[in-house]
């Protein structure tokens, strides 16, 4: 049976007339179908009539609409969680199908690619971590594909609606290429073709920081916010960013936009890696986890990944590694935030979402050159997911079903 991981949100109770918001949305979309479904996202379980005046469409479209989507199981009828009886015909809600349908993430990493089922609401039920060494991008399908083939057995009363792919670098999203991940060595690498010929499931493919931009808006904690406007960074052996505003993630030419690699920020020569480019002022050199964890070695703390390393912060070496890199992460993060001047950035960086004084580092390296923010607390938070990896690429594919349900489900209807 599989079960949620630890710590995932659990479905909210049933939202009521009184909870409703004041306004409708100022205008109505073409296919209703993706603002119903969102709808229900965001206060399901709820009722017919309810979402009429959520979303300012007509009961009886909300009515048409809600029997197509339950008809391709992306929703249910859940009479337990309607309220007390009254007059009249009672008021069934409706919510999210997350027992019988799920998605297939997958995220190449540096070190290693992770693949994980999660259901429509974000939550991730199962993870698996695939370690590999700079593997060639038909190597990396391949065991990719394998473990799809053994969750896909484990998982055997879902239906998968198919993949959902995130990776640093630069990628094509609109292609489904990667056409450069440097530190992997993968250039024009057509990313999307490989991995459905592998597995025979619809893959959709982005970068990772606009893969998470999405997860924030549509699961976060933060995520009304973040749908008004919202940076992300992300540092991992990769650096890259990403934003949006009033809920249009930004690509740039071919999906460019976001490169961080190269921004020079302010740090000892002797505290980074030479770039390939030559300096020893660029973001990326200087933060990566290749460094922090060869740093951690020197002091005789050996760890693979540098999730592993956070788990030592009662080390006051390991701290002091996280606080150094936190400094360098925050002279960023304030770039940004002056850059941008969004509702909310998120961090996705280790040290900054699991060792406290690593994140008061960043806090305080933000408000010494920060113009704009006075607490650096309410705009620059900690990712809001602890699988980030695996919510990254998941997003990739539930945003499409969130924003056109039934363009994505027409090629399984299909196929079934």
């Amino acid at each position: 049976m599989v079960r949620l991981i630890e710590g995932q949100p659990r479905p909210s109770s049933t939202t009521r007339r009184v909870d409703l918001p004041d306004r409708r949305p100022a205008r109505r979309a073409a296919d209703a179908s993706g603002p119903l479904l969102r709808a229900v996202l965001d206060h399901g379980p709820v009722a017919r009539s309810n979402l009429a005046r959520l979303t300012g469409i007509s009961t009886t479209s909300v009515t048409g609409v809600a029997r197509i989507l339950v008809g391709l199981g992306l929703l249910r009828e859940v009479p337990e969680a309607a309220g007390p009886p009254g007059f009249g015909r009672p008021h069934v809600p409706l919510d999210l199908e997350t027992e019988s349908l799920a998605v297939l993430a997958v995220h190449f990493a540096v070190l290693k690619a992770t693949v994980a089922v999660v259901d429509l609401r974000g939550r991730v039920l199962v993870e698996r971590a695939l370690p590999y060494e700079r593997p060639s991008p038909e190597g990396a399908v391949a065991q990719v594909a394998r473990q799809v083939r053994d969750l896909r057995e484990e998982c055997h009363g879902r239906r998968i609606l198919g993949l959902g792919v995130a990776i640093g670098g630069w990628v094509d999203a609109d292609a489904g290429v990667v056409v450069e991940n440097a530190l992997l060595g993968w250039r024009d690498v057509p990313l999307r073709e490989l991995l459905t010929g592998a597995t025979g499931l619809p893959a959709y493919v982005e970068n990772h920081g606009r893969a998470l931009v999405r997860a924030e808006q549509l699961f976060g904690a933060h995520a009304a916010r973040a749908r008004e406007s919202i940076v992300h960074l992300f540092v991992g052996n990769v650096v890259d960013a990403a934003f949006s505003f009033r809920g249009r993630v930004h690509q740039g030419r071919r999906s460019a936009a976001g490169n961080l690699a190269h921004l020079p920020v302010d740090v000892a020569s002797d505290a980074a890696d030479p770039c390939a480019c030559g300096r020893r002022s660029c973001f990326q050199a200087a933060v990566s986890e290749r460094l922090l964890l060869r740093r951690a070695a020197d002091l005789g703390v050996r760890a693979r990944y540098v999730d592993e390393l956070a788990g030592m912060a009662d080390d006051d070496r390991v701290v002091e590694l996280f606080v150094e890199r936190a400094r360098v992460v925050g002279r960023a993060a304030a770039a940004l935030v002056d850059l941008f001047n969004p509702e909310v950035l998120t961090v996705m960086e280790h040290g900054f979402m699991r060792v406290p004084t690593a994140r008061e580092a960043l806090f305080a390296e933000v408000e010494a050159r920060s113009e704009i923010v006075g607490d650096p607390s309410a705009v620059v938070v900690p990712s809001s997911f602890a699988s980030v990896l695996s919510v990254a690429g998941a997003s990739v594919l539930l945003d499409r079903v969130f924003a056109a349900p039934l363009a994505v489900m027409a090629p399984l209807s299909t196929a079934s």
